[in-house]
């Protein structure tokens, strides 16, 4: 039975019918609606979407005439073809943006990337700190003394800078990571690490494994390269073992993503005992791993565990940091630590996209680790952030403590709050952005979660992070 968790927004600027033929494009995109599934009736799918039937036969007419669906004299309409080309080819300039491999983000999340830039706005879906976080007067001393010294900023090694990779060594020495620079490739933020091994790694029907939910789900990276994702149930402690043994048991995956510290949208940390099962159950089946710990420094009463990487002994995963989390998304600087030989194919396909990261952000990177300031800054960034957290938990407290319950986070930036009853959260979102308050809805980290919602108290004021809990009560509240 086909599922109907969304309904279009009558206050977008793309016309309804759109709205439906992009809603259904990515059903089937995403094999959740397969070839030879029919349709319900266009009187059943306008209760549905709550719009007229004329708009229900326009969208069908735009499907049809892509060759998506096919309606029979009293048969219903059926879906009859899934390529992404064909559901996108046209003979204008919109065709070749359509039908490209890279697939479009989430409406949703196009919405969400327009309303960030609203000066307006409570930003409570950012994961990107607040600007009174960033370590601007550290940030602005560097480029003074860079700006006098006689660094070049020509083209960098193809791993990039030795000097900054030599730096970041050091640093993962002290979380339990030894490796040489020639195992550390600098990217241009982690996103870009992500890229790089879909592309250099991994090939189209690759499936690869993630938590469920997952931050993932919300990117197009892996499937605009072709790729299968496949989720596995979460646990207080962290991905599912035993569910992902089963399900790699029949379906043979690629590869593993996992973010065991801090993990986004639920802020869970994976315990040491539970970190080194995974490993065990990884390196038995041969299934390499991706972790991804951009958000580690920014814990609050007691540091994480070390990383799954400080574990692993053949070579097994991949490890993906940055800065952007925790000092300056502005700077665009991550990292990938692996094999030799992973890093040296991933940093030819990095010189064949970029030619390398920005020298004048490795060399500012350099001088943050180099000083000690990087460490400094985290020390205070975590008290701040810690205020805005229990400023966050005190709001939740007053307001949402009869219609829903919710984590309490040991670090990160989010809180994944549950409410006690489903609700539309399409509806929510857009209530909520005509209020000025943007927040993530659960169903972006997993697919038809209509109890959700990723609070994230990273950027917005102690002040707006009350007040738009608050709004967002409210609104819960008349829906319910």
């Amino acid at each position: 039975m086909l599922e109907f968790n969304w309904k279009p927004d009558k206050t977008f600027p793309i016309p309804l019918h759109l709205q439906i033929v992009g809603y259904i494009k990515e059903k089937i995109s995403l094999n959740e609606w397969t070839i030879g599934t029919k349709l319900p009736s266009q009187r059943t799918l306008a209760e549905l979407f709550e719009v007229n039937r004329s708009t229900i036969i326009a969208a069908m007419d735009e499907l049809a005439a892509e060759g998506i669906v096919q309606g029979n004299s009293g048969g219903g309409t059926k879906i009859i073809n899934n390529t992404w080309n064909l559901m996108n080819q046209n003979y204008n300039w919109n065709g070749y943006i359509t039908s490209s491999n890279h697939q479009s983000n989430h409406m949703m999340i196009q919405q969400i990337d327009t309303a960030e830039s609203d000066p307006n706005m409570i930003r409570m879906g950012s994961c990107e700190p607040a600007p009174e976080l960033i370590p601007q007067d550290k940030i602005q001393g560097i480029l003074k003394k860079l700006s006098v010294s006689s660094q070049p900023l020509g083209y960098e090694e193809p791993k990039g800078s030795p000097f900054l990779r030599k730096e970041i060594c050091k640093y993962l020495k002290t979380i339990g990571i030894e490796v040489n620079p020639s195992s550390v490739l600098i990217t241009s933020g982690a996103l870009q690490g992500l890229q790089l091994i879909s592309l250099g790694l991994l090939h189209a029907n690759s499936i690869v494994y993630l938590e469920k939910p997952s931050y993932l789900y919300s990117l197009r990276i892996f499937q605009s390269f072709g790729m299968q994702l496949s989720g596995i149930p979460f646990e207080s402690t962290g991905i599912n073992i035993k569910k992902l043994s089963e399900k790699h048991n029949r379906k043979r995956g690629s590869i593993l993503f996992t973010i065991p510290t801090f993990h986004n949208p639920t802020g869970t940390v994976m315990p040491v005992e539970k970190r080194k099962e995974l490993i065990h159950f990884c390196e038995k089946e041969g299934l390499p791993i991706i972790e991804d710990d951009v958000y580690r420094e920014i814990w609050f009463e007691n540091p994480p565990p070390p990383p799954l990487k400080s574990f692993d002994n053949n070579g097994l995963v991949l490890y993906v940091g940055g800065i952007s989390k925790n000092l300056s998304p502005g700077l665009r600087i991550g990292w990938v630590v692996g094999s030799e030989q992973v890093i040296a194919r991933l940093a030819d396909i990095k010189m064949q996209s970029d030619y390398g990261s920005s020298s004048l952000s490795q060399n500012v990177a350099t001088e943050l680790f180099a000083s000690g300031l990087y460490q400094e800054h985290n020390d205070n960034l975590r008290k701040k952030v810690k205020v805005r957290r229990d400023t966050a938990l005190t709001a939740l407290n007053e307001h949402f403590k009869d219609i829903a319950t919710w984590n309490i986070p040991t670090g990160g930036y989010f809180i994944w709050l549950k409410l006690n009853n489903p609700l539309s959260m399409h509806q929510l979102f857009a209530k909520a952005l005509n209020r000025k308050v943007l927040v993530h809805p659960g169903y972006l980290y997993e697919f038809h979660s209509n109890q959700h919602i990723r609070i994230s108290y990273s950027n917005a004021t102690l002040t707006e992070i009350s007040q738009g809990i608050r709004i967002l009560s409210e609104l819960v509240i008349e829906q319910l």
